[in-house]
């Protein structure tokens, strides 16, 4: 049970983490400034494997009216992805993904919204970007010095994502022998030296928790290790650079309401001083962000 003293004690312990602060830029012309204001990125899934049923356009149509109505509803950020990340999941090619992501970030862009590509390929994150797409997530490690030079030269932000495998459809265990933080902080170290090495100036970190690891199957073990990056997210930011989290789910405790876990899990992250709070459930974050600042 989560108590007042462990969240004192974990304050305690890292205090000097606790105060630091983080890089802000602009994105697309739109200043973030994150040391006062945490953002907010909506989803959009353009494959029909996306569970969240809430999130999935067919239709080129269909994403940007859900892009629109996100935006409205106090996203500053629309991520779309074309493949989804589950793991019984089928493949997208690069054709069929670029097919799908092209024309909806440049009517999302038309509109003046922000958008971000969920992609681990090349080229589907050249052809993104060459489309107008502001931001990329980062969803893989085998060709990042390929991908960070492309996001360099459009001027682009990108999301790196941890991901212990070749990308978010190859994952293989996730390391619970220990506190995660060193071994997060030491891989996104190493990302950060590189992404800087080919010129991208304009970085998230994002500790992956909505990923498929084969040794997170358990509930109570999964919904244990996300709670605990949560609540330690602070101490990353001692890297100098904005967090970011998706979201997840604890299906087995809220059952019918399971879109009631992103805003319960929010308040975690929130804690945990995140920076760009990834949902599908953009209004219910957006109320507990706005509750929360009343304090």
């Amino acid at each position: 049970m989560l108590s007042l003293e462990q969240l004192a004690g974990l304050l305690e312990k890292n205090r000097a983490a606790a105060s630091t602060r983080v890089a802000e830029f602009s994105i697309g012309g739109k200043k973030f400034n994150f040391n006062s204001s945490p953002a907010i990125m909506g989803v959009v899934n353009l494959s029909a494997d996306s569970w969240y049923r809430e999130s999935v356009c067919l239709s080129v149509e269909s994403a940007v009216t859900r892009g629109k109505i996100l935006a409205a509803q106090g996203a500053q950020i629309i991520d779309v992805g074309a493949e989804s990340t589950l793991a019984h999941a089928a493949r997208v090619g690069n054709a069929a993904q670029k097919s799908k992501l092209v024309p909806v970030i440049k009517k999302l862009r038309a509109e003046k919204i922000l958008v971000s590509v969920e992609t681990y390929s090349p080229a589907v994150t050249r052809a993104s970007l060459e489309a107008g797409a502001n931001v990329l997530n980062l969803t893989g490690t085998t060709a990042s010095k390929e991908i960070f030079k492309i996001v360099a030269a459009h001027d682009a932000a990108v999301i790196i994502c941890y991901v212990a495998g070749k990308n978010v459809r190859e994952v293989s265990n996730f390391d619970l022998s220990a506190d995660p933080i060193p071994m997060l902080r030491e891989f996104f170290a190493r990302q950060i030296k590189l992404a800087q090495s080919c010129g991208v100036e304009k970085i998230f970190i994002d500790p992956g928790l909505g990923f498929y690891y084969r040794n997170l199957q358990d509930s109570a073990v999964r919904v244990r290790h996300q709670m605990n990056i949560f609540l330690n997210t602070f101490r990353l930011r001692e890297l100098g650079f904005p967090v970011c989290h998706a979201l997840p789910h604890a299906f087995e405790f809220f059952g019918d309401e399971v879109r009631c876990a992103e805003p319960f899990f929010a308040v975690l992250a929130a804690l945990g001083k995140t920076d760009l709070f990834r949902t599908h459930e953009v209004p219910r974050i957006k109320a507990v962000l706005d509750t929360l600042k009343v304090f």
